[in-house]
């Protein structure tokens, strides 16, 4: 088992960095920017059970630290990602299953700012190829609400392989979802995905 955590991956304008405790500031500034933006995409917590204490969700140091711990134990990969410097967004691999599975899935968000630029799409192409190279994974899977055009762009632009819908999936925005499962696995990328994606953009214009 080996997640090579911590890891920084960069290529040109996009950066991936573990996530920290003082990246509290910029990264709350830019989640409640895009609040509306992101609300019907986020996953939130579903109602308790009878008798039960209502569910509240954790503090930024709280999540940092539950990421860092489960980075550590070697089932997650929890990443921010940069822009020129600057938070830009947030790409986690989670649920990493080792043994006859080896694989993980992905999840991200990115500033509507900078939507459009191919930071998301540069982002998860580096961490597929991390997942793939150096941790050892064999597949990857990306889950998306069909009505989020923007991500489902994101994967459909990098060759992801659509390969159904999981009904109720998640518990996002209030209520269990539909999802669209995304996946690749290291036999459809043998040159790596960000290789793919630099093809697939034209040189010398915007990455859409």
């Amino acid at each position: 088992m080996n997640v090579s955590w911590p890891v920084e991956l960069t290529d040109g304008d996009v950066t991936l960095r573990p996530i920290r405790l003082r990246d509290h500031r910029a990264w709350r500034e830019v989640n409640q920017r895009n609040r509306d933006w992101l609300r019907p995409w986020e996953a939130t917590v579903p109602p308790a059970l009878p008798g039960h204490l209502p569910p509240r969700r954790p503090t930024y140091r709280q999540m940092v630290r539950h990421l860092r711990a489960e980075a550590q134990a070697g089932r997650m990969l929890p990443f921010v990602v940069e822009y020129r410097g600057r938070l830009a967004g947030q790409l986690t691999v989670a649920g990493i299953t080792w043994g006859s599975m080896c694989s993980g899935h992905i999840g991200y968000w990115v500033d509507r700012e900078v939507a459009g630029r191919g930071v998301m799409p540069t982002s998860v192409a580096l961490a597929v190829d991390h997942c793939f190279r150096t941790v050892g994974l064999h597949r990857i899977e990306i889950c998306i609400r069909p009505e989020n055009g923007p991500s489902r762009r994101v994967v459909e632009k990098l060759g992801f392989r659509e390969e159904g819908l999981r009904p109720r999936y998640l518990h996002i925005d209030g209520a269990w979802r539909d999802h669209l499962v995304y996946a690749l696995t290291t036999e459809d990328v043998p040159e790596g995905l960000l290789t793919r994606w630099h093809r697939r953009t034209s040189p010398g214009t915007p990455r859409k």
